[in-house]
């Protein structure tokens, strides 16, 4: 429930400055209930959310075509995956829940929480669910998700698109350090601009591991990962399916 706190706040302190009272409890009540009603998307322990990341890392290695390139995925310093729900109705609030690894010396991380917020305004109407992976394409990525409690993509550190399908070439500079790639479900009229707020979920992270630990020392390996993390990694260190010839 945290993404749902954080999403709710950010809402409700655009539209204070934006909207008059009668608007401003409307659309808070709008965005409140929307994300209650679809509280089942992200329900559930920690494990739940380890176990749909691993389906969700399968189904974009499942798309080589429109999908992941193999060659971004090699080069990838670590890896979010989050799934998101995105309500609204003139204003709109983005709130979801997942996970964060990181290459270490001795393999994939664990993982560390990780939740997400936004708002956004402007001729936009629906509900969308959407499945999204991050490829942290540099060390400095990785960093921010390790040490910073929380930052904005695209503000605090840059974030773009990723190149799909079989067309990118291995060791090619990065444009950004993090590519974004998702799969949405839903509809959802229109488009907004807004910045994504991603913030470490430490309770979450000490309810997995039974003690107290920092994103920093789960996503530079000094923690070992748990049992239950072992579907996740089968899925990060599964190959590519192969076309057909």
């Amino acid at each position: 429930m945290n993404c749902l706190y954080l999403t709710l706040f950010l809402v409700f302190r655009r539209v204070r400055f934006a909207c008059g009272a009668a608007l401003r409890w409307s659309v808070f009540l709008l965005v409140l209930l929307g994300f209650f009603g679809l509280e089942g998307v992200w329900a559930g322990d920690f494990q739940s959310t380890v176990e749909q990341a691993a389906a969700i890392i399968r189904r974009f290695k499942d798309l080589p075509e429109d999908g992941i390139p193999e060659a971004v995925f090699r080069d990838a310093k670590g890896l979010a995956v989050l799934q998101v729900v995105k309500a609204g109705f003139l204003f709109s609030g983005r709130g979801g829940e997942g996970l964060v690894v990181a290459r270490t010396a001795q393999g994939w991380s664990g993982p560390s929480a990780i939740v997400l917020g936004g708002i956004g305004y402007g001729f936009q109407v629906g509900v969308q669910v959407t499945e999204f992976v991050f490829v942290l394409n540099t060390p400095e990525a990785v960093k921010a998700f390790a040490q910073k409690t929380n930052f904005t993509l695209g503000g605090d550190i840059s974030a773009s698109a990723g190149p799909v399908g079989r067309t990118a070439e291995g060791g090619v500079m990065p444009l950004a350090a993090i590519y974004t790639y998702s799969r949405s479900q839903g509809i959802f009229g229109g488009l907004s601009v807004e910045g994504a707020v991603v913030a470490a979920a430490p309770k979450t992270n000490e309810a997995y591991y039974g003690r107290p630990v920092t994103p920093a020392q789960i996503l530079y390996g000094d923690v070992p990962p748990p049992p239950g993390a072992r579907v996740l990694l089968d899925a990060l260190e599964a190959p590519y399916r192969q076309p057909s010839s």
